[in-house]
């Protein structure tokens, strides 16, 4: 998944990221409301990880401006106030989940990948096609039976690829959700993933070049 970390606290924020690419989840990172803001506009985030008690532009207000937007991005927003009233003011302005500082990475990231699940259209928790199987929870792929070790970007792009169901995927969506905005999209990085992909996955041959469009697996 693409995801938007905002906090104001930069060993926090750096935590948090790390913690989810560890996951296999593309992160990126604003430090003040504005800024998270300003990526809203350009990318499409599945879950946006939201500090409430944000510099120039208050957490309040990005998921106000989140809601206003008819996006499909999931709010889970942080604070380090735990009461009841602050939980009720949170979900009410319009974030999806709540949760309260110190907290666990494990919950966290398990938040999110709820959260993931809701905002695409539903999915099975094992995602298996012609003879693939991907277990986001165990982070394993097999084909026939034979696990393979795929690297992080691999796994992330044959996820999208199995969740579009044989529909063809393009260089850009391939793009936007399994790297960050760091990203060169000139480099031939996805290019380069799925030619990594192919030989992992082996033959008969899986995924197909759509000219024109982009990728598909049988």
């Amino acid at each position: 998944m693409r995801v938007l970390v905002v906090e104001d606290e930069p060993m926090l924020a750096d935590a948090i990221a790390e913690w989810l690419r560890e996951d296999a989840h593309a992160v990126d990172i604003a430090h003040d409301g504005g800024a998270a803001l300003d990526r809203i506009t350009v990318h499409d985030y599945d879950v946006v990880v939201l500090d409430r008690d944000l510099p120039v532009v208050h957490g309040d207000d990005v998921c106000r401006a989140l809601v206003a937007g008819g996006a499909a991005t999931r709010v889970l927003m942080l604070t380090a106030a735990g009461e009841v009233s602050d939980r009720v003011a949170g979900l009410s302005l319009g974030a999806d989940d709540y949760l309260a500082k110190p907290f666990a990475f494990p919950e966290l990231a398990a938040r999110i990948q709820s959260l993931g699940r809701r905002s695409r259209p539903a999915a099975p928790p094992v995602l298996s096609r012609s003879g693939v199987t991907l277990d986001p929870a165990r982070h394993e792929v097999f084909r026939d039976g034979r696990l393979l070790p795929l690297s992080k970007k691999e796994f992330a792009v044959l996820a999208e690829l199995l969740r579009a169901d044989g529909a063809a995927v393009s260089a850009e969506h391939l793009l936007e959700k399994a790297w960050d905005e760091h990203a060169d999209p000139f480099t031939g990085a996805v290019r380069l993933t799925i030619l990594k992909l192919r030989r992992k996955l082996g033959g008969p041959p899986l995924v197909e070049t759509v000219t024109g469009v982009g990728y598909r697996l049988r």
